[in-house]
């Protein structure tokens, strides 16, 4: 566990004839090396070395409990050489730290798998039927991969807990990661009937004793359902049969972490070392998991188109040729437009609930200035900053989303304007503006740390931000989707996708059209991403979006990596990268709005260590063939054991198919 590129590999080291049954495979140990003692695991005993020289003993085993499996030591290593890091950070991610006391209590009896489960609600999806009957089949050969293309108001966390359960009932383990703890309450409540305490769930929110106590169970085998967020991906699940990856679009799954590792592809990768099954599920659907689909490596389940359309809500965007925005002339310039109104009284009158989405949270959290509308960041970090109440009842402040910092006296950086406007109107004032527009109706909103899981049926106005919407039983009446361009206004490749998918998300929570449901998206119709979920159509645009992004070259039909840090710093690590064979280097280019500087530079430029203009973050891309990815990673592992060799300790940040690329 040393963290150093030029030092991940293994060591080698003697066993004390006193340490011969403790020290097992899997085993948590110290060493000592260079003259101090850290921590380490073993990996393999063997008779002989490769190692030329003497070699030193084991200091000590601090545990005997074999907690690196061989699966899960193969698993990281592969996660580190596909990501151009090292073993020991994804050793950080994949083995919670140890807890003696929870360690030292005997595991508890292995139940006996449970009945097979009702999956009468996957008879929907064409194929569907092979899938689960290849999962119960035993086989490994047969072990079946598919993208699951939830329909709308499907719910999946039942379905999940079915595959779950029927994958119990073959004998077989399951892990299901979703993106955060909401969607996590869902699934266990969904779970906890059918698999009782044989599912288990993992999150990076749980104490210490209670987040190792239950990684014990799965690791001893009483547990063999995990359910969790990112870190649950590398649950050392005994005879794994399933990996599910719900939502896989979502930011939340993203690892800020090094080496950065995405949950789908660690999937990926351990279906096909441990020849188990994998399906990605949303309602939505990323490019990479449309790849995955056309390679064939992966098989669409899908449903029925006309099922598809019974059950999505009527969609509705600002058409010109549409009579209602014809007789409103501000329809395209209003922020709430005649049609929205429409449909919110008609659910209203119907004593149903309405959803009002807005993409901020807070008051006026998107600014520029009113000169020349150049978005205002913070001088400290280079955040963004909102205009938001003082809590201190001083009026209205400027204040970075990042750092805090506040600022007194804004001067733009391009013009010298001392004025801003807002850019996004945020949930609570948009809650003001409707609670007067309909008076006598409770108003609720959700977002940020003030968020509401679930609401009453009942007439009623709902605003929320993306991702935090509360489930109401039956659905929606109406949902209002409000400033969309703030959606699509983003210097980002993965723009249009994540419009897509969150607009499908809050379309799914609407009822039926058959049920008087309505979905109205405050946008131009002739956009694609608005014609996407018109059609409701994930497919179409995730084929669409992947065949444009191979055309310009750029992931996931490339592999592509991102180079961060100051600008000194950038040069001389891209001089030490042995180039692919056709690799392009892209940039360097100031730092995408949104990302945050290297670990390391924030504080650092916060505490007013160095000015802006001597101090520029950079970032370069290289970008080669898909087929030669494996490559480009060994080339900036390679690159990064000779920096460390020179001893260059500046702040760099190296990302293989970063998030965001800008």
């Amino acid at each position: 566990m040393l963290g150093l590129a030029h030092l991940d590999r293994p060591f080698d080291y003697l066993v004390d004839a006193a340490d011969e049954e403790t020290a097992v495979v899997g085993s948590r140990v110290r060493i000592r090396f260079a003259g101090r003692l850290v921590d380490g695991f073993v990996l393999e005993r063997r008779a002989d070395s490769d190692h030329v020289g003497n070699l030193s003993y084991l200091d000590r085993v601090v545990s005997a409990e074999p907690v690196l499996t061989p699966e899960l030591a193969t698993l990281t290593r592969a996660v580190a050489d596909r990501y151009a890091g090292t073993m020991s950070d994804v050793l950080r991610l994949a083995v919670p730290p140890r807890h003696a006391r929870t360690e030292a209590r005997p595991a508890d009896d292995i139940p006996p798998p449970p009945e097979p489960p009702d999956l009468a609600g996957w008879s929907s999806y064409q194929h569907a039927e092979s899938f689960i009957g290849a999962l119960g089949s035993g086989v490994s050969a047969a072990a079946p991969h598919a993208v699951w293309q939830a329909t709308p108001g499907e719910q999946w966390p039942q379905r999940l807990a079915e595959l779950a359960t029927a994958t119990a009932a073959a004998g077989k383990g399951t892990i299901i990661v979703v993106p955060d703890q909401r969607d996590l309450d869902r699934l266990v409540e969904a779970c906890e009937p059918l698999l009782g305490d044989r599912c288990v769930s993992l999150t990076a929110g749980l104490g210490p004793s209670a987040r190792y106590r239950r990684w014990l169970a799965v690791s001893r085998g009483t547990a063999s359902v995990v359910v969790g967020t990112r870190s649950a991906v590398f649950a050392p699940v005994r005879d794994l049969g399933l990996v599910v990856v719900w939502d896989d679009g979502d930011d939340s799954l993203a690892e800020p972490r090094a080496p950065y590792p995405h949950p789908r592809e660690v999937g990926v990768l351990r279906a096909h070392q441990q020849r188990c099954g994998f399906l990605l599920g949303g309602y939505a659907r990323t490019a990479e998991a449309q790849a995955l689909v056309e390679s064939g490596w992966a098989h669409d389940l899908v449903a029925d188109r006309a099922l598809v359309r019974a059950r999505m809500p009527r969609v509705q965007a600002l058409s010109d040729s549409d009579a209602r925005v014809m007789r409103d002339p501000l329809a395209h310039s209003a922020r709430i437009p005649e049609l929205a109104f429409v449909a919110a009284r008609k659910a209203i009158a119907a004593d149903l609930p309405v959803l009002f989405s807005v993409p901020r949270r807070g008051y006026l959290p998107s600014l520029a200035c009113a000169r020349c509308r150049t978005h205002v960041r913070c001088r400290a970090c280079h955040g963004p900053v909102q205009l938001d109440q003082d809590r201190m009842g001083h009026g209205e402040i400027l204040a970075c989303r990042w750092c805090g910092r506040t600022e007194r006296s804004f001067r733009c950086v391009e013009c010298g304007g001392t004025r801003v406007r807002a850019l996004v109107t945020g949930a609570r004032r948009t809650a003001e503006e409707l609670g007067r527009a309909f008076a006598g109706v409770p108003v609720v909103t959700s977002g940020g740390s003030a968020t509401v899981t679930a609401i009453e049926p009942g007439a009623r106005v709902v605003v929320a931000t993306p991702g935090v919407e509360p489930v109401v039983p039956g659905g929606y009446g109406a949902a209002v989707i409000l400033d969309t361009w703030a959606y699509l206004d983003r210097a980002d490749l993965r723009v249009a996708e994540i419009a897509v998918r969150r607009w499908l998300a809050i379309g799914a929570l609407v009822r039926a059209h058959g049920g008087g449901g309505e979905l109205v998206l405050v946008a131009d119709a002739g956009i694609r991403a608005v014609q996407a979920v018109v059609r409701w159509d994930p497919v179409g645009f995730a084929a669409l979006e992947l065949a444009q992004r191979a055309e310009l070259g750029f992931p996931p039909a490339v592999t592509m990596a991102s180079v961060d840090g100051l600008a000194a710093d950038v040069t001389r690590f891209t001089d030490l990268i042995d180039m692919p064979t056709g690799a392009d280097l892209l940039g360097p280019v100031a730092l995408p709005a949104g990302v945050r500087p290297p670990a390391g530079l924030a504080d650092t430029r916060a505490a007013g260590a160095f000015d802006d203009e001597s101090a520029d973050i950079e970032r370069v891309l290289v970008r080669v063939d898909r087929r030669h990815g494996r490559t480009l990673a060994a080339a900036l592992t390679e690159a990064q054991k000779r920096r460390n060799t020179k001893h260059e300790t500046g702040p760099v940040r190296v990302q293989v198919d970063p998030h965001t690329i800008g």
